[in-house]
């Protein structure tokens, strides 16, 4: 009994002198996680979201001993499950991949957007990134991307970009293209990647935009021309098909990316926790990845200014470009 009670006098000293508030996040720290953790995947089973969602589940259960667990939660884009997500309790028990459609895509394109990226949400990791090829049919006439911009300019809407549907990357990209470069070319909308790319491939549309992991066997297999990547430097999966910058489009380096976010107001140790179990166990990811054609991306700066940046940047482009969804 005299333990006890020296044990709360203690406590209660520690009270006195505002030291007690520090006493949750030790022990977030050195207990999280104690159940298991969720993922949302704002998207169904498939695609990059999906990957990077079940990818980090597999090696964070491994590391810590506890499970992580994929939900997919699709709808209207990425927009059902970041609001589920957004709404979360904010104790790190449910987790979100989030990247440039939910994260920076989604305030412009929705007038009504029910969760705000930037204020919802705290950017725990970047884990993922990949990049955007421009792909031409075989038998297009203009070779490279300044034979491109120059019949562009010459004939505004004489060459066809496909697009895989209103708000989607692939249009996103397109659009950014056309501003950086100073062009219009004529939009032809599908409903998909791959309807896009079976009119690409018959000659019935000249150029199409998707991640290099989508465009590049196309390319190998000599069925469509790889033009220019619009990442800052050349794929390893094709290293004779130039950037961007390379090519005479300067200021378009353009890389999709996929990070875990948690609920804004998760405490900090928490964050600091999962920060350090993400990194840890990047390296495992990278072969993975690699084979779809993006690779791991570990940030560790200046999380939170890149994804606002992104989020700046972005809503600039599609609100300049008039792209809307509702």
């Amino acid at each position: 009994m005299i333990g006890a009670g020296r044990h709360l006098a203690a406590i209660a000293v520690a009270f006195t002198l505002g030291i007690a508030p520090t006493l949750a996040p030790i022990q977030a720290q050195t207990n999280y996680p104690e159940r298991p953790v969720k993922i949302i995947v704002p998207i169904g089973p498939g695609g990059s979201y999906d990957l990077v969602g079940r990818a980090l589940a597999d090696v964070l259960s491994k590391r810590s001993g506890q499970s992580f667990f994929v939900e997919n939660k699709p709808g209207a884009g990425t927009v059902v499950g970041t609001q589920a997500a957004a709404q979360s309790a904010s104790d790190g028990y449910t987790l979100m991949v989030g990247g440039l459609s939910n994260m920076a895509f989604n305030s412009a394109l929705y007038a009504n957007l029910a969760y705000d990226p930037l204020r919802d949400f705290i950017p725990v990791a970047m884990v993922y990134r990949f990049g955007y090829v421009m792909v031409g049919r075989k038998d297009l006439p203009q070779a490279d991307v300044r034979a491109i911009v120059a019949a562009a300019k010459d004939k505004p809407g004489s060459i066809t970009v496909a697009t895989a549907g209103v708000g989607t990357g692939q249009q996103l990209v397109a659009a950014a293209f056309m501003k950086a470069a100073g062009v219009k070319l004529l939009e032809v909308p599908y409903k998909s990647s791959p309807q896009a790319f079976t009119d690409l491939l018959a000659g019935r549309v000249d150029l199409f935009f998707d991640s290099i992991a989508a465009g590049l066997p196309y390319v190998q297999s000599e069925q469509a021309r790889g033009i220019a990547v619009l990442s800052s430097k050349r794929s390893r999966l094709a290293p004779d098909v130039p950037t961007m910058s390379e090519a005479g489009v300067t200021g378009l380096d353009v890389d999709s990316w996929l990070a875990i976010v948690v609920p804004a107001k998760t405490p900090p140790a928490v964050v600091a926790k999962l920060r350090g179990d993400i990194r840890a166990v990047l390296p495992e990811l990278a072969e993975r990845f690699e084979k779809t054609g993006g690779e791991v991306w570990d940030k560790p700066e200046g999380l939170e200014a890149f994804v606002a940046a992104e989020h700046a940047s972005w809503t600039k482009l599609i609100r300049d470009a008039g792209i809307k969804l509702d």
